[in-house]
């Protein structure tokens, strides 16, 4: 092992021309001896012309040769601190439910209602709403209040 960062990063060094499945063979055989929350989160073999990083969070594969490198440096963010996100599509119904909210802004705004009351009442009403569903208030408790 050529480099060990707990939890991080393991890294696996070869000679030039030396075939880089043996690097992550060898880089793979340490796992069994670490500690669960020492396993890295990738594993990069290189034989200082070639690298392969794989990131084991996301199964990806980043495989570049030293030339390529400065264009790849963003695959090495996680040594800085930066983690990625992912952002996956809104739920259709929150979609529809903040159509719903602009919809009731619309109306009461068009009765007369506006400026800062209009807001904090609509941030209240959103407020009990995620209360009732997340069960803050008694279940159920908002749907009986409006239905007659």
């Amino acid at each position: 092992m050529d480099l060990f960062w707990k939890g991080t990063l393991l890294v696996e060094h070869k000679s030039e021309g030396v075939a880089l499945a043996k690097a992550k063979e060898q880089a793979l055989d340490y796992f069994p001896n670490l500690k669960e929350d020492e396993l890295p989160k990738y594993v990069l073999v290189s034989d200082f012309q070639r690298f392969e990083l794989y990131d084991l969070d996301s199964t990806a594969e980043h495989k570049f040769t030293l030339s390529e490198l400065p264009g790849k440096v963003e695959l090495f963010g996680f040594i800085a601190g930066y983690q990625k996100r992912k952002f996956k599509d809104q739920d259709p119904v929150n979609i529809e439910a903040s159509e719903r909210m602009g919809k009731l802004h619309d109306m009461l705004k068009d009765s007369g209602y506006g400026g800062h009351e209009l807001e904090v009442y609509l941030v209240r009403l959103l407020f009990c709403l995620f209360a009732d569903v997340t069960a803050i208030f008694d279940k159920g408790i908002m749907l009986a209040y409006f239905r007659p």
